[in-house]
């Protein structure tokens, strides 16, 4: 990262300067060339804007409370430390739904309207994918905090795209390898299909196959989220007789799960596994007491401490599960610090210093802490609360955790986890 000469706060005076000479049809009139440094991005209007494209309602809605949690934490926090280049960060809160509904495109549309430097989201990469180039198109980052698709690792995005959590390559590895050490070795995938379900699946069984066993069939079994009734997908799995089944989905993993245990193939007959979609408390609430318990599944991120729980309870203090907190809030202040670093809110200009404020520099674990080293026209590093982040030149994260969570007889996830630390390229 290469960190400009001079304070924030100066820049805020200049950046104020900047837009009387553009409103004096002074300066430069290519304020929307291709980023190649920082004189070349747009200039932002001196007010960083948040948006977030999270989902409000959708088959991942369970997993919004606590995103929404973390964005508004982030904001909240760093109002309170002094702002970005001056002024309090604005922010502007949009529903993503599901990829069965058009939900995302309309709140995109408000949110580039209302001149959104950075949107946060979407949850779901399915909804990612219908909105990504018009988003990146307008010049406004698009950062996720639970996009796993590794189709996003190469997507032509303008260098807009970023995610904090990381790719599938990552999960699929390391929730591949637990069912092996578990000692399953015919295993059997069913899951929803979309990017997210495809891309998982295929990790999670080649890890399977390339560590010795086999998938039972010999391919994942897929259906169609909006489905009314999974029992055909599920006897398919089921004629094959695998020794456990992996189950990727969102919301409607409890009706699946329901299916199967009619049909004999449930928790209690094959051992389950799950993933970052559908692991939750949330999940348990529809489904007969006990039926999960020693039910496995797989979340990136670090565990969200005790100290950042009561955080989060301060701006929701209903939350019940905390799955993608940490990645929502590390998105919002590694914006603020690349904007802070740049000097200017525009997306171009943040995009271009995102990677740098994350990697190769001084350590630094708040925003306070390393809003004093940019002031001291340093380099930084930040080590948020989901983890290292150390995101690569392509937005993804290239150090990650991974923790394997367990359900206990009351159907919920107990506090004995593993987490496991991985690396991507």
């Amino acid at each position: 990262m290469v960190s400009p000469a001079r304070s924030w706060r100066m820049l805020a005076a200049i950046s104020a300067s900047a837009l009387v000479l553009a409103a004096c049809g002074g300066g430069d009139d290519d304020d929307t060339a291709d980023p190649g440094g920082n004189g070349d991005a747009a200039q932002g209007d001196g007010t960083l804007v948040i948006g977030s494209l999270l989902p409000q309602t959708g088959n991942l809605a369970f997993l919004g409370p606590p995103e929404f949690a973390g964005v508004e934490l982030a904001i909240k926090e760093i109002n309170e430390a002094g702002g970005v280049l001056g002024k309090d960060v604005t922010y502007i809160e949009g529903d993503s739904g599901d990829a069965q509904q058009d939900v995302a495109n309309p709140t995109v549309d408000r949110l580039l309207a209302a001149k959104a430097d950075v949107i946060v989201g979407a949850a779901s990469s399915g909804v990612s994918f219908t909105v990504i180039d018009k988003i990146t198109s307008a010049g406004t980052v698009m950062y996720s905090p639970a996009n796993t698709s590794p189709k996003f690792t190469d997507y032509a995005d303008k260098g807009l795209y970023f995610r904090t959590a990381p790719s599938d390559v990552l999960q699929g590895r390391i929730l591949g390898e637990t069912i092996l050490a578990d000692g399953c070795t015919n295993v059997g995938i069913l899951s929803l299909q979309d990017p997210y379900g495809e891309g998982l699946a295929d990790n999670v069984g080649s890890t399977v196959t390339d560590g010795g066993g086999t998938l039972t069939p010999d391919a994942a079994v897929f259906y169609d989220p909006a489905a009314s009734n999974f029992d055909a997908q599920v006897n398919q799995v089921k004629a094959a007789n695998p020794g456990c089944i992996v189950l990727i989905g969102f919301e409607e993993s409890a009706k699946v799960i329901q299916s199967m245990v009619a049909a004999g193939v449930g928790p209690q007959q094959k051992p389950l596994y799950l993933v970052d979609g559908n692991l939750g408390n949330a999940l348990g609430e529809d489904l007969p007491a006990g039926i999960l318990e020693g039910t496995k599944g797989s979340l990136p991120g670090a565990e969200a401490t005790e100290e950042f729980r009561k955080r989060l309870a301060t701006v929701d203090p209903a939350l019940k599960d905390f799955s993608y907190a940490a990645e929502s809030y590390d998105a919002v202040i590694t914006s603020a610090l690349a904007a802070i670093a740049a000097g200017n809110d525009s997306g171009e200009a943040i995009a271009k210093e995102l990677p740098g404020v994350t990697r190769d520099g001084e350590k630094c674990e708040t925003f306070a802490d390393c809003v004093a080293l940019l002031e001291d026209d340093k380099d930084i590093d930040y080590d948020g609360v989901s983890g290292p982040i150390e995101l690569s030149d392509k937005g993804d994260p290239t150090s990650a955790i991974v923790g394997i969570y367990s359900y206990g007889p009351d159907n919920k996830l107990t506090a004995e986890v593993d987490y496991q630390p991985g690396e991507l390229e």
